[in-house]
């Protein structure tokens, strides 16, 4: 405090975002998968986006809210890895519709995205 030496000053070497989006990337187990159309892979890759209902075309696995899915190519390509905001059967309900759409489709008004971004890592 007066110029001396009382400990050491450990940094992280990530920022806290860095280091969860690597923990989804590898330390978690995969519960289901989305298979993506060609716009959602577009604006997840190249403009950073949440991944919106409208962008999925199928579901598979049967998982619950906040499970980690793979997000994968129409081709089957590894896309990312998100904690997603439905289950499996909501999901597939909401799947290949518009955000303003869900609570229609689901009788309550839920977040506008599957996985949001910041829960979102792409390979």
């Amino acid at each position: 405090l007066q110029g001396e030496s009382i400990g050491t000053l450990l940094t992280a070497p990530t920022s806290p975002l860095a280091a969860r989006k690597q923990w989804l990337a590898d330390h978690l187990q995969v519960a289901g998968k989305l298979v993506l159309d060609a716009g959602a892979v577009k604006a997840l890759r190249t403009k950073g986006k949440s991944l919106l209902p409208i962008g999925v075309k199928e579901v598979f696995g049967e998982f619950e809210r906040g499970a980690v899915v793979a997000c994968i190519g129409e081709d089957g390509s590894d896309i990312a890895r998100g904690l997603t905001n439905y289950s499996a059967d909501e999901s597939r309900r909401i799947a290949r519709h518009a955000s303003q759409e869900i609570e229609v489709l689901l009788g309550y008004g839920g977040d506008e995205e599957i996985i949001h971004r910041d829960n979102l890592v792409l390979l």
